[in-house]
């Protein structure tokens, strides 16, 4: 038998009590021109576009990567094939960490949650057959952000791409890092030097390219609730915004090409408020402490993932409908563009039936429903502006208080952030344990013992353990090859700019069109710029 839960008043996610019904009074004293105006106009609570998806749907991305560069190549091509409008690329660990295949770390990561990228060669492999003048390509890289985006600039000059044709993101998030994920490399002042000096180097060579991806997925799924990741995101976005202005940077000239990245759980409508909120923050964040006039500079563009913390590996096809839904939010939500996670992601890397299918919601929910035909369709629903108000008004508390500790890096360096992440997940681990919150399949509506066996057998992608072997073999004909003079040349340029006030990217192409490695050319700059080890005080 399963345990019925715990009888009591519903709460959101981030805390507050549902009311059994909400009414006017819901909206009493509260100015609709103020708080939604119109879509696409300020405060964008309602849309960044006038029109949103009734003139055209968001863009359809399918993140992908695994193993070799090849391998990775074949998937991007069968989902184009398939539809999707936009790659989303996934490194291996040693990459994401600025590290080599071949190095004594690496051992036993190569490959395994993305695909392993170590030189322009491995790059120009993945995207074989790619016209990069022609797709928009998402890279989830952080720390190491800017080295991967040169070997992509590197691999479209090849292809006869000029620089200014290119489109995509790089997500380039360190902040995030040390509250939730841990992939930084260097300590958090080189990292935001590093941020800014990519934005100088995009605004005067890459005019189209997203320069970052300003991230809360990561610490949604370290257990952060929805108040919390927009309050923690926004907070790290300002201190970008403020390391780009110390660098000399004229707030309209960079603020435009800022971007978002945000979870889509499957409570729907809180949801759905921290989209709106978190749109209504922002422009006023960029009109009233920045100083931005251009509209652009105040829209808060976004991309969504549905909630891979939210998977589970029992009755892993139950996937498919937290991921519909998930993806439904996102949609009402009114983000740019989405991902739809596989429903075997909890198991392995996705099969390539469970990413076909993952893209087929997208389309379905683009093509066969209404939710495309209005804008922002829960617009005046008492429901939902209520919940728009509490989460506003929840993570503006949280952003005042990451204010009086010194702002994001401060915080971040007092592990405030981090710690009140982690006191949201132990209460959702023990909500689960004990009940009080129902994961279909896990703690209700359990297989009984042989009805599993019943099930139609899983078969997971693997992958090859050999992979490792052949990067180093590629690296070790790469470093015989190359002008190895060169090489040593140009990282001696880029040691010389990170240690004094020259933009390291310039440095860096160089380096990377000589063959350097991303191992070494990250190293380079560990020589100057150490590396940081976090320190547990809040």
């Amino acid at each position: 038998m399963t345990a019925e839960p715990p009888a009591g008043p519903r709460r959101t996610e981030s805390g507050f009590p549902f009311a059994p019904v909400y009414g006017p009074e819901a909206l009493a004293g509260r100015d609709p021109d103020e708080r939604l105006g119109r879509p696409g106009e300020y405060p964008f609570t309602r849309g960044i576009h006038p029109t949103m998806y009734t003139g055209r749907p968001w863009t359809m991305r399918q993140y992908a990567g695994f193993g070799t560069a090849a391998e990775s190549n074949a998937r991007y091509r069968a989902l184009i094939a398939g539809g999707s409008t936009g790659l989303s690329v996934a490194f291996d660990l040693p990459t994401q960490m600025g590290y080599d295949s071949d190095a004594p770390l690496a051992a036993g990561e190569v490959g395994r949650v993305g695909v392993a990228i170590d030189s322009v060669e491995d790059m120009s492999e993945l995207f074989t057959g790619i016209p990069l003048g022609e797709v928009s390509t998402s890279m989830t890289i952080n720390a190491p952000a800017a080295v991967l985006l040169l070997l992509y600039q590197l691999v479209g000059e090849a292809q006869g791409v000029p620089p200014a044709r290119l489109t995509g993101t790089v997500q380039n998030d360190v902040l995030k890092e040390y509250i939730a994920r841990g992939t930084y490399i260097f300590p958090p002042q080189p990292s935001l030097r590093l941020v800014a000096d990519l934005f100088r180097y995009c605004r005067a060579e890459i005019p189209r390219w997203n320069t970052i991806s300003i991230s809360g997925y990561h610490m949604a799924e370290a257990g952060a609730t929805p108040a919390q990741e927009i309050a923690f995101t926004l907070a790290d976005g300002i201190a970008y915004v403020r390391a780009a202005l110390a660098a000399g940077l004229a707030v309209d000239d960079f603020a435009p090409r800022l971007s978002f990245f945000f979870v889509a759980r499957s409570t729907l409508l809180e949801e759905v408020a921290k989209f709106r909120a978190a749109r209504r923050i922002w422009a006023r964040v960029m009109r009233e402490e920045f100083g931005a006039r251009d509209p652009r500079s105040q829209r808060l563009r976004f991309h969504t993932q549905t909630a891979g913390v939210q998977l589970t590996a029992q009755q892993p096809e139950v996937n498919l409908v937290r991921v519909a839904v998930q993806a439904l939010a996102a949609v009402l939500g009114g983000t740019q563009s989405l991902h739809t996670n596989s429903f075997d992601e909890a198991l392995a890397l996705p099969s390539e039936k469970a990413a076909r299918l993952a893209l087929r919601t997208q389309q379905v929910l683009a093509h066969e429903t209404d939710v495309t035909a209005t804008v922002d369709p829960f617009a005046g629903s008492y429901a939902v502006e209520a919940l728009t108000d509490e989460v506003e008004d929840a993570a503006l508390g949280l952003m005042a208080r990451v204010e009086e500790l010194g702002g994001a890096v401060a915080a971040i360096e007092a592990g405030y952030q981090k710690a009140e992440i982690e006191r949201s997940a132990y209460r959702v681990q023990r909500e689960t344990e004990t009940g009080a919150r129902t994961v279909v399949g896990v703690n209700r509506f359990r297989l009984e013992p042989g009805e599993s066996a019943a099930e139609e057998p899983y078969r997971p992608l693997r992958v090859d353990p050999a992979i490792e072997a052949r990067q180093a073999g590629r690296l070790a004909r790469l470093r015989a090859a190359r002008d190895g003079a060169a090489v040593g040349r140009a990282l001696d340029a880029l040691r010389r700019a990170a240690g004094g006030g020259d933009n390291v990217l310039y440095p860096m192409r160089e380096a990377l069109a000589a063959r350097a490695t991303v191992g070494e050319v990250c190293d380079a700059l560990r020589e100057v710029w150490g590396r940081y080890v976090p320190v547990e005080r809040f």
